[in-house]
Order: structure tokens, then C-alpha cells, then sequence
């Protein structure tokens, strides 16, 4: 039997004028160290998008007023794997600030490649990078 567990998480990939928000991941959270694609995970009682808009209220202040899915893709880490179901944000309320005192910055989509990011979120930055770099 296969003890390694799901964890459900709902991502948001938010761009404004061809940049995408990051956040850095804290020294001891898994992965640490790295950026990443503001989310967290979906709780029981909520669909991923629920969770998605909860999520990026409670990190980094905005209200999501505009999201489609982009993709969902799951990921298998050593010691646990990940379901990743992946927004595209596209319009929101607020200034984007991290509210658990983590570090955000506004990338260039063309260099999302160059940044060291979570090995799950590779296929993000490639699908990204197909969409609005072939445009």
C-alpha cells in the first residue's frame, strides 16, 4: 500500500502586464528557499478555487476577481507528492503584499526559466512561457 500522501493545493499564477508575482518560500517550509507561485492547500470542504481565492487573500492580500484554470498536474517529491490545481489570474483587488512576512517580487515572464523555483512548478513555467512568449 501506498503510504505517501496527496496534498491537494490550489496555485495561483498571477500576472499583471506580462510579469508573474512570486513569493519566497520560508527557510523551513519544504522546498525552502525558493520561489514559488503564491497558493496553498485545499481544505476539505472547499473546491480549488475556493481555496485559491482564500489562499491568496490570506498570503498576499488580493481578492481574485478574475481566474481561469490553466492546468493541474500532479508531482511526485520524495517524501510526499503534490496536486497541483493551477489558476491564471488575470484580475484582482488590492497591492499584493506577503502577509506572513515573506519576501514578493514581480517577474518578467521570459525569465521565470533563470529563477530557482520548486522542481513541481517547472511545467508552469514552461506552459507560461509557451503562451506568452510564442504570442
Amino acid at each position: 500500500m501506498n503510504s505517501i500522501k496527496v496534498i491537494h493545493v490550489a496555485v495561483g499564477v498571477i500576472v499583471r502586464q506580462q510579469q508573474i508575482l512570486l513569493a519566497l518560500r520560508g527557510s523551513k517550509q519544504h522546498q525552502g528557499g525558493k520561489w514559488e507561485f503564491p497558493g496553498g492547500k485545499v481544505e476539505a470542504d472547499e473546491t480549488a478555487q475556493q481555496a485559491l481565492i482564500r489562499e491568496l487573500y490570506e498570503e498576499v492580500a488580493i481578492t481574485v476577481t478574475q481566474s481561469d484554470s490553466l492546468m493541474q498536474l500532479e508531482y511526485a517529491y520524495p517524501e510526499k507528492t503534490v496536486l497541483l490545481d493551477i489558476y491564471l489570474v488575470t484580475a484582482f483587488d488590492g497591492e499584493p503584499h506577503g502577509r506572513e512576512g515573506q519576501p514578493l517580487r514581480w517577474v518578467d515572464i521570459a525569465e521565470l526559466d533563470s529563477i530557482e523555483l520548486p522542481d513541481a512548478n517547472q511545467p508552469i513555467v514552461q506552459r507560461l512561457q509557451q503562451y506568452y512568449l510564442a504570442q
